[in-house]
């Protein structure tokens, strides 16, 4: 089985299996979901088309790190094609939109491990500059065509 399927597969039924199959799959695409020099509205034309169904590009970077402000405790923020529209959204520890019917294109890490050293207790500023300044707007594109 793909990571994908264990993921699924694994959710409600085997918890300890789900938890690091799940935080696995987050943490492969994590690392592919950021880049030096990348973030900013420096997005392929088809992401910033595909962008009205959030009302634009800042209000999906308002409404991302809204929903990483808001996750409580551990857990991640995420972009996904949901029904062939982009949403927000945001799961509990290594819970992904996979298990929900969504497929994730942007995720970003908030447990405190992420972001203490940098920014201490100051998550909004740790999202700011994962939007601003490290997505791979190129594996973002890459994840929304294989979505759609």
């Amino acid at each position: 089985m793909s990571v994908e399927e264990v993921v699924k597969a694994s959710f409600g039924k085997n918890q300890g299996l789900f938890n690091n199959a799940g935080q696995h799959y987050n943490h492969i695409h994590f690392w592919k979901w950021m880049r030096a020099g990348g973030g900013g509205k420096n997005l392929p034309a088809k992401l910033e088309k595909a962008f009205a169904d959030l009302g634009g590009y800042d209000k999906f970077r308002a409404d991302f790190i809204q929903a990483g402000v808001t996750q409580f405790g551990s857990g991640w923020c995420w972009l996904t094609v949901t029904d062939g529209k982009l949403a927000i959204g945001k799961t509990p520890n290594g819970e992904n939109p996979l298990v929900h019917g969504g497929k994730p294109i942007l995720g970003c890490d908030v447990w405190e491990h992420a972001y203490y050293i940098d920014y201490r207790n100051a998550r909004p500023k740790y999202l700011e500059a994962f939007v601003d300044s490290l997505i791979n707007w190129d594996h973002v594109l890459e994840m929304y065509e294989a979505a759609v």
